[in-house]
């Protein structure tokens, strides 16, 4: 019998990033890093694609050199989205619970979801709508904590996180992938895929922002009461700091990049000097953050603090400049819920992040939705678990 395996396609501006995970031992046990690849991305810019053809080879590329170390063959794929082009919208909608004899129902839970998109319609113009999560349930007015199915009423009110693409980002990035060999078998959104393996539940449940530093962009996810509560993304990311080094110094970019992640590179300008720069563009995108957090009355009221993922994080005093803007804890993300593998950093979260939600949504047999996914932590595997036991 061949052996399962889940497979996670991170592409960024710089980097493509494939993991290639296999379940453990017992179903309760963490799951194993078999292979891993990374090749440097091309044509592509702000997580969207200029070229098809160049980001189809640097995704095959990268296919290869896991699927290498893996020895095993990638056929379908889990895909993260995001880039300048991603965004959330909220909406609401209700529904008569008459035609279901006053009992809420899954049907009806759906209908009420698609009500919430048809509400956002006019948002939607170009757009690829790719998670409806809700944040809130009434029945007759009144809040409903937890899931509101088998409970009565006459009228089912719901409240929407809407997390959609640009389509044409959304269908170039898909065409790529397939382009390179391999069945797209779910898209999730890049900071949310994250959030599956550098979160804990107890952090979601409290309150909690989790920041991803890519080259060119830092997209955010804030959780509050376990439910993901807003996604945002900004154009800016690591290799502003690069190009800010390049032009203030007057040196080449590789010697630039090396410099901002604190390699000893020979140089004679002052290790102060280059602290200082480096913080202040940390400085600058933190203070993004917490404009946004402003926005969404989540400043300085989240417990769990914020927590720091992406190509970004190796930067020296990335979590002392958020903790200082934000006021919040702050801490580097280190992936959890697989067996440690040394080669394996935040910097994979991404990928990792995929796997891990192709592993849920099996073992729950797919009857999970992609929030209790996200909000449920180990709950939507443990219900598979659980039919597999004795």
């Amino acid at each position: 019998m061949a052996q399962k395996i889940y497979t996670g396609i991170d592409i960024g501006t710089y980097h493509v990033k494939v993991v290639i995970a296999a379940p453990g031992e017992a179903p309760e046990s963490p799951m194993h890093i078999i292979g891993t690849g990374i090749a440097s991305s091309k044509g592509m810019r702000h997580g969207y694609i200029l070229d098809t053809a160049e980001a189809t080879r640097s995704i095959r590329e990268a296919l290869a050199r896991a699927r290498g170390a893996a020895k095993v063959p990638i056929k379908r794929a889990r895909l993260a989205v995001g880039g300048a082009g991603l965004d959330e919208i909220r909406s609401s909608a209700s529904i008569s619970l008459t035609t279901w004899s006053g009992i809420v129902t899954e049907q009806a839970i759906d209908r009420a979801r698609r009500e919430s998109e048809k509400q956002a319609s006019s948002k939607l113009v170009n757009r690829t709508v790719i998670h409806t999560i809700p944040l809130e349930y009434k029945i007759d007015g009144a809040p409903v904590l937890g899931q509101p199915s088998g409970m009565q009423g006459t009228k089912l009110s719901i409240d929407t996180l809407i997390i959609t693409l640009l389509s044409q980002h959304y269908d170039d990035l898909i065409e790529a992938v397939e382009a390179a060999g391999v069945e797209v078998d779910g898209v999730m959104a890049s900071p949310l895929a994250a959030s599956l393996v550098a979160l804990t539940k107890g952090q979601k449940t409290a309150g909690v922002c989790l920041a991803n530093i890519g080259a060119e962009t830092l997209s955010i996810v804030v959780f509050d009461n376990d439910i993901p509560v807003s996604v945002k993304v900004f154009p800016t990311g690591a290799s502003d700091i690069t190009n800010t080094i390049a032009l203030s110094f007057q040196v080449p970019l590789q010697e630039a990049e090396q410099l901002k992640r604190g390699a000893v590179t020979g140089s004679d300008i002052p290790q102060r000097k280059m602290d200082v720069l480096v913080s202040t563009k940390l400085k600058e995108m933190f203070t993004l953050v917490n404009a946004h957090l402003r926005t969404i009355g989540r400043q300085r009221l989240l417990p769990a603090g914020i927590v720091i993922t992406g190509g970004g994080s190796g930067m020296t005093g990335a979590s002392e400049v958020a903790r200082a803007v934000l006021r919040l804890p702050a801490q580097i993300g280190q992936i959890g819920l697989f067996a440690r593998a040394s080669t394996v950093d935040a910097t994979w979260a991404v990928a990792a992040g995929l796997c891990r939600w192709a592993y849920a949504e099996e073992m729950g047999g797919r009857t999970s939705s992609i929030s209790e996914i996200l909000g449920g932590g180990w709950t939507s595997i443990k219900k598979g678990i659980r039919s597999l036991l004795p």
